[in-house]
């Protein structure tokens, strides 16, 4: 099963494998339903028509979607490159504890199709392509979307306290086009691919794939709600496996793909 979630005329709905659910429905809903129960639930409030309509985040407006960081060699290697104290990011990829923070609330998320944009107050910026899990009010991995992280890599660089101002602004976070529906062990070994194009030729192209992680999946969910409460579930990415060399940073129009497993979320990259 997919779920997607469009904009109509009446407002936003959401669809199951292109048929409308019921207008009632929201993801908060089915993120409170266990696992073994939400296929059910899901089918209970199908519609027979065709969904249509302009493609938003699938996610609900409040809430939440949190990032893990430095979960492959890459992204440790790249963050160590960048930052004046380069231990901090070594130190972060052998602990016990992950690195976790808040990225966006839903109403800030932007969809397949929509802009994503770069700081105005920076001048090194890139997109992170991350398999996004989307968790429930249990604690349960229902299932996946493609997600990017947009980052400025000198802000966070200059000073790890910085952060926030670099993962967390307007148009940073972009997820979609859909969610799958699936179980942890169908994300272990997805693939993960990106494509930057820039004024129609390819600019920049990558590839891992999640047994690449250091982390496993359950981990990284578990320490998001080791002292959090989520009764409407939320989402998380899980961090990033290619980063492009330090001479690349996004420009305006750039047109970014990431593909995890069977999902392409398109992007561009606006001002």
């Amino acid at each position: 099963m997919q779920l997607t979630k469009y904009q109509t005329m009446h407002g936003s709905r959401w669809a199951v494998d292109g048929k409308w659910l019921i207008s009632g429905f929201t993801l908060s809903s089915a993120l409170q339903t266990p696992t073994n129960q939400l296929h059910a639930y899901i089918a209970a409030c199908m519609c027979n028509e065709a969904a249509s309509g302009t493609l938003l985040a699938p996610i609900d407006d409040g809430q939440e979607i949190w990032a893990s960081g430095v979960t492959y060699l890459r992204s440790r290697d790249a963050r160590m490159a960048e930052s004046g104290n380069a231990s901090i990011y070594d130190k972060v990829y052998a602990a016990e504890r992950p690195e976790l923070f808040m990225k966006a609330i839903g109403w800030r998320v932007v969809g397949s199709g929509a802009d994503i944009r770069i700081r105005k107050d920076s001048t090194w910026n890139v997109p992170e392509p991350e398999l996004t899990l989307v968790v429930n009010a249990h604690g349960e991995i229902i299932g996946y979307t493609a997600g990017n992280d947009v980052s400025s890599r000198d802000i966070e660089g200059s000073n790890a306290l910085y952060l926030p101002q670099a993962k967390m602004y307007r148009g940073s976070a972009a997820i979609g086009p859909a969610i799958r529906l699936a179980p942890p062990a169908v994300m272990r070994t997805l693939p993960v691919h990106i494509e930057i194009e820039r004024g129609g030729v390819q600019c920049f192209s990558g590839d891992t794939s999640i047994s690449n992680m250091k982390r496993n999946l359950e981990e990284l969910a578990s320490y998001v709600r080791m002292e959090l409460d989520f009764p409407n579930g939320f989402m998380l990415m899980t961090g990033t496996g290619i980063v492009p060399n330090e001479e690349f940073t996004l420009s305006i129009g750039d047109i970014v793909k990431i593909t995890v497993g069977e999902l392409t979320l398109i992007n561009r990259v606006n001002s």
